[in-house]
C-alpha cells in the first residue's frame, strides 16, 4: 500500500483520498496529510464519518451529489477534523469505482483556504496588470501573447482586446525583427536584466529598462515566459540634460574667455581689407578687388560663428516676460513660408486658440523656431510638408510646439548626438544651431525633444506656462 501511495503522490498533486464502502480510509495523498496533520498510518485508522463529521454514508453522498452524469454545478462543501482538532473547510468531488464487485470511492479535495488564496492571487494579478506602472507581457510556449498590462499597451501602441492570444510575430509584424521588443530566444531560457531599449510610438520616443525570464511549473518544466519593463524616459532625459548642460557650460566658459580675443584682430583685418578693396576699385584692379571680397565674406562668416559660440554661454541681455507663443509663431510664419517655397515645401500651421502664456524672451524664441523650421525644410530636398502644431499639456502644465517634417528622418545612431556642440550632418553647418536652441529653451525651464521613425522627424519644444 505504501508503494501505491508513493505512486499516486508522484502522479497527482491534489489532496486525494480513497475510501471503501464501509468508510475505511485506504489511501491519502501527502498533500491531504500535510494540511490535516495526520500520518498515513493514523488517517487509515479513523472512520470516515468521524474524520469528515458526516452522518451520511459514502453511497448516500455520492448518489446525492454525483450520480447525475452531468455532475454538480459546483463542488459541494464539507468539514474535515484535523489532528489538532481544528475544523477545515473544503470542497470535494467524488468518483465511484467498482472492480471485482468491490466498491471504493475516490475523493478529490480542495482546501477552501487554498481556493481563496488562488482567488486572491488572481485578483492581485488582474489588478497588477491594470494598475501597476510597469509594462508586463505574459507569453505562452507557442509564442502567443497570453496577457498584457495597460501601461504596455499605452507605450507600445497596442489594443489589448485585439492582440490577446495572437502570435507575437503578428503583434509586431510592422517592426523589423531585430528591433522587436520580444524575441523568440526568450523561450530558450534567455534571461535579461536591466536591458536598455528605445521604442518610438506615434512620433513619441520612450526609453525602457527591460527584464525577462521564464516561468516553470512545480516539476521544473517551462510553461511560458514574461517580460517586464519600466519607462525611464524622464530619467534618461534628465541625465542627458545634465550632461549636455555640463558640456555647454564648459564650452561657454571657453567662449566667454576667447571670443573677444578673436574678434579684436578680426575687426582690424576687416577694416584694412575694406580700405584695400576701395583702393583696388579706384585703380580698376578688379581681380584684386574680387580677392578682398572673398576674404571679407569669410571674415563675416567667422564673426557669425563667434556670435553663435558666445550664445553657448548664458545669453546676455535676456528679457523674460509673459508671451503668447501663437503671436510669436504667427509673426515669423511669412519668413518660414518664404524659405519653404524655395525648397518646394508646403507649410501647415495648426493653431490652438487661447494658449496659456509662457515666461520667455521673444527674440530668442524666434531664433529657436526659425532654426528648427529651417532644419526641417532643408531635410526635405525633394519637397514635402512642414507642420507646426500647437498643443497644451495640462497634466504637466506645459505648452508644446511640434515641428514635423516629412523628410528621410534621422538615423537612430545619430539622433542622440544632434544636440552635441559641433556635430552636424550638413556640409556647411557649424553644428552649433541645435546646441544654442537647446540652451535657450533650457534657460526658460523647458526642453526640446526629438523623435524620428525613418520617414520624418518631429521636434517638440516644451515650455512651462505661467
Amino acid at each position: 500500500m505504501e508503494e501505491v501511495r508513493k505512486l499516486v503522490n508522484h502522479s497527482i498533486q491534489s489532496s486525494m483520498l480513497v475510501v471503501d464502502e464501509e468508510g475505511r480510509v485506504i489511501l491519502a495523498t501527502d498533500k491531504l496529510l500535510k494540511f490535516s496533520g495526520y500520518s498515513a498510518e493514523e488517517i487509515t485508522s479513523i472512520p470516515f464519518s468521524r474524520l469528515f463529521k458526516v452522518r451520511a454514508s459514502l453511497r448516500e453522498l455520492y448518489d446525492f451529489y454525483f450520480s447525475d452524469e452531468s455532475g454538480p454545478v459546483e463542488w459541494p462543501h464539507g468539514f474535515l477534523m484535523s489532528k489538532n482538532g481544528e475544523t477545515i473547510h473544503y470542497q470535494f468531488s467524488m468518483a465511484r469505482l467498482v472492480r471485482d464487485e468491490k466498491v471504493v470511492y475516490l475523493m478529490i479535495m480542495r482546501n477552501q483556504l487554498e481556493g481563496s488564496q488562488l482567488n486572491l492571487l488572481q485578483r492581485f494579478s488582474d489588478a497588477f496588470l491594470k494598475d501597476v506602472n510597469l509594462g508586463v507581457l505574459l507569453i505562452s510556449m507557442n509564442y502567443t501573447l497570453v496577457d498584457i498590462s495597460d501601461m504596455a499597451c499605452r507605450i507600445l501602441g497596442l489594443e489589448r482586446e485585439t492582440i490577446l492570444n495572437m502570435s507575437l510575430d503578428e503583434v509586431f509584424a510592422t517592426v523589423p525583427s531585430e528591433h522587436r521588443l520580444v524575441q523568440r530566444t526568450i523561450l530558450n531560457g534567455m534571461v535579461v536584466r536591466n536591458y536598455a531599449v528605445s521604442w518610438t510610438n506615434n512620433h513619441e520616443r520612450f526609453e525602457l529598462l527591460l527584464d525577462s525570464n521564464v516561468l516553470k511549473d512545480n516539476q521544473g518544466n517551462m510553461v511560458g515566459a514574461y517580460i517586464i519593463f519600466k519607462d525611464v524616459t524622464n530619467m534618461r532625459s534628465l541625465e542627458e540634460m545634465v550632461q549636455r548642460s555640463d558640456r555647454l557650460a564648459m564650452i561657454g566658459q571657453i567662449a566667454a574667455g576667447t571670443a573677444h580675443e578673436i574678434r579684436n584682430p578680426l575687426t582690424s583685418i576687416k577694416g584694412f581689407l575694406q580700405v584695400l578693396r576701395r583702393t583696388f576699385e579706384v585703380q580698376g584692379m578688379s581681380k584684386e578687388q574680387s580677392y578682398t571680397e572673398v576674404m571679407l565674406t569669410e571674415i563675416n562668416r567667422i564673426n557669425e560663428l563667434v556670435n553663435e559660440f558666445l550664445l553657448l554661454s548664458k545669453p546676455k541681455h535676456v528679457s523674460y516676460e509673459r508671451i503668447d507663443l501663437s503671436e510669436v509663431l504667427r509673426g515669423i510664419l511669412p519668413i518660414i513660408n518664404n524659405e519653404a517655397i524655395l525648397y518646394n515645401v508646403h507649410l501647415q500651421y495648426e493653431a490652438s486658440y487661447h494658449l496659456p502664456e509662457v515666461i520667455a524672451d521673444q527674440e530668442l524664441l524666434k531664433q529657436v523656431f526659425l532654426n528648427i523650421c529651417k532644419n526641417g525644410i532643408e531635410a526635405m530636398s525633394d519637397g514635402g510638408v512642414l507642420t507646426i502644431t500647437e498643443k497644451v499639456d495640462t497634466t504637466e502644465r506645459n505648452v508644446c510646439i511640434d515641428i514635423h517634417d516629412t523628410g528621410s528622418g534621422i538615423p537612430m545612431f545619430v539622433i542622440d548626438k544632434i544636440f552635441d556642440p559641433f556635430f552636424t550632418t550638413k556640409d556647411t553647418g557649424t553644428g552649433l544651431g541645435l546646441s544654442v536652441c537647446q540652451r535657450i529653451i533650457h534657460d526658460m525651464g523647458g526642453s526640446i525633444k526629438v523623435s524620428s521613425k525613418g520617414y520624418g522627424t518631429t521636434f517638440t519644444i516644451v515650455i512651462p506656462y505661467a
